[in-house]
């Protein structure tokens, strides 16, 4: 089953950036473009999209990641490894298209971050593997537009075999809703950790994320934390 990608650009500061991002799509024969909480002013009217203007009159305009990442199965934020502390998978740029055969197939975002700060970790968190540009030590990271288009050739270069995994994989809002439903299952049973509630829920994401579970165990496990959370609450004090 063939791939879908998206490119979401996350808080993007530079319109020409945003054209140039546009343009490397159409070089190499993507069209999907969501960018987040642009800067303005008019990203959409950028110099830079030579012959790529339809793909920035197209582009899906997204108040937060989160909606940007709607529909995908599969998300990888693009960050430089410095200073970083990640638990998500980590896949240099040339081995991108091996590693994908053996992730589920269906819509796949590829996340870039902010010219200036790149992602947040809260950002990266919400994506399931990190995609990382090997560079030198001395320049580890890559302007935004030049990391776009060495995702976008690469992508082309190497022909990306059959999935190995069916497309029935869960979508990003639908892993949420899971999430949000076993948040709200701890709170019920007031337990104690040393976590925050942010941290809480990111050590839940993480672990759905590494689980790869299917549509039908995340309704299960949802099903389960659902009916006991209500059991709880309907508990008499």
């Amino acid at each position: 089953m063939k791939r879908d990608f998206v490119i979401v650009l996350v808080r993007p500061r530079d319109p020409n950036n945003i054209g140039a991002t546009a343009r490397a799509m159409a070089n190499f024969g993507l069209s999907q473009l969501r960018v987040v909480d642009p800067y303005e002013p008019t990203w959409q009217s950028a110099v830079s999209a030579v012959g790529a203007h339809d793909i920035l009159q197209n582009a899906q305009l997204c108040a937060t990641l989160p909606e940007a990442l709607d529909g995908c199965t599969l998300s990888l934020a693009a960050t430089a490894l410095k200073n970083r502390k990640l638990d998500q998978d980590i896949v240099a740029l040339p081995r991108l298209p091996l590693w994908l055969t053996g992730q589920n197939a269906g819509q796949t975002a590829l996340v870039f971050g902010n010219e200036k700060t790149g992602l947040s970790n809260a950002d990266i968190a919400l994506c399931q593997a990190v995609l990382h540009i090997p560079t030198t030590a001395k320049q580890p990271s890559v302007n935004l537009a030049q990391a776009v288009i060495l995702t976008c050739y690469e992508l082309a270069r190497t022909p990306i075999p059959p999935a190995g995994k069916t497309a029935d994989g869960p979508t990003f809002a639908e892993q949420e809703r899971v999430l949000a439903e076993l948040d709200a299952l701890l709170q019920a049973v007031q337990i104690k950790t040393d976590y925050s509630a942010e941290q809480r829920k990111a050590l839940l994401r993480g672990l759905l994320h590494k689980s790869h579970l299917s549509k039908n165990d995340l309704f299960f496990i949802k099903t389960v934390a659902q009916h006991a959370r209500q059991k709880i609450e309907e508990r008499p004090l």
